[in-house]
């Protein structure tokens, strides 16, 4: 779901720092994973990365609703049918995801995963569903009916055929526990990319920030403006690859889990914030919400910051973000 809108820009002198930047890019999570470490040395480096690749393959396995022998399947295959005691980690990333659910009022909801896939987007389909199918679709779907019981560390989904996916929050969590580890590694500097789902720290090895560019949503080739990320995370989330026209209409691949319907309006959202799952949820809310809604639901939140790229290609902003524009773009 998730496109890499922004490009990483290593600008680390590696003959004049006793320190270098190591890289390795590997599918992890059905996804792009792309993890960056400071180290003294290659042997360093290779072992910090393998420690990352390692917590992200741990977490996978623990959330991942397309394993039949994670707890989040077996939440799933007894929905309707009793409770399932889970382990805390991954109660309380439930837990976080139901409190973005009221905080959105629905626009984020890991029950998601019980929508119909009515909607096509390779090109397949020649005419809107119908207004009921849509409706239909989304029976199932509603994050009041995920029960959970704190003393009993439960989870429970009220109705038959119910499910949840991590699919929009996920790949931002296992970033953050990766990069977590990392630091009590002691790696001082590095970033963990999950396409697009991005946590930084430190500094580069000749001591400047890394840098994000917010790029062009219909032409990647172009910057619209360059950023530093200071010890924060940073997910674009995008709709300009996978959509459906209809009556001169966008529609977004991105569905608005309360109607059934694609969302509309947005090209790309990038969040700027503390951590990579809260990005990651917040921007597929706010690409829900639309950009009115969800700019006035952003400025009202405490460290936090978006970057919106509207239908039109415009750039709109959170209150406390300047962009300096490239003018060649």
């Amino acid at each position: 779901m998730k496109k890499t809108l922004f490009i990483l820009a290593f600008l680390a002198f590696y003959t004049t720092f006793s320190q270098e930047v190591f890289n390795s890019t590997i599918k992890l999570m059905g996804s792009r994973f792309d993890i960056s470490v400071v180290a003294n040395s290659k042997t360093e480096g290779d072992a910090f990365i393998a420690t990352a690749i390692e917590e992200i393959t741990r977490i996978e396995k623990l959330i991942s609703s397309w394993d039949e022998n994670s707890q989040t399947s077996l939440i799933n295959s007894q929905a309707g049918v009793k409770p399932v005691k889970v382990d805390l980690e991954l109660f309380q990333l439930i837990e976080r995801a139901l409190k973005i659910s009221k905080l959105t009022s629905g626009a984020f909801d890991i029950s998601y995963a019980s929508m119909d896939k009515i909607w096509k987007f390779d090109g397949s389909m020649t005419s809107m569903p119908s207004s009921e199918a849509i409706k239909k679709s989304v029976e199932k779907v509603n994050y009041q009916n995920i029960i959970l019981n704190p003393k009993e560390q439960t989870v429970f989904l009220k109705q038959k055929g119910m499910k949840i996916g991590f699919g929009a929050i996920g790949k931002g969590y296992a970033a953050d526990k990766a990069k977590r580890l990392l630091q009590s590694k002691g790696v001082q500097a590095g970033i963990i990319n999950a396409s697009g789902d991005l946590n930084a720290w430190g500094k580069q090895p000749n001591d400047t920030d890394w840098m994000v560019a917010i790029v062009n949503p219909l032409n990647k080739e172009k910057v619209f403006s360059w950023l530093p990320v200071n010890n924060s995370a940073v997910v674009t989330s995008g709709n300009y690859e996978k959509y459906v026209r209809f009556n001169g209409e966008l529609y977004s691949h991105i569905i608005d889990p309360r109607t059934g319907y694609p969302s509309k309006g947005i090209l790309s959202v990038s969040i700027f914030t503390t951590s990579a799952e809260l990005a990651d949820a917040l921007a597929t809310s706010v690409f829900v919400m639309g950009k009115e809604v969800g700019l006035d639901f952003i400025n009202q939140l405490k460290d936090v910051e978006c970057i919106i790229v509207d239908g039109n290609n415009q750039i709109i902003t959170s209150n406390n973000i300047e962009l300096k524009q490239n003018t060649n773009d």
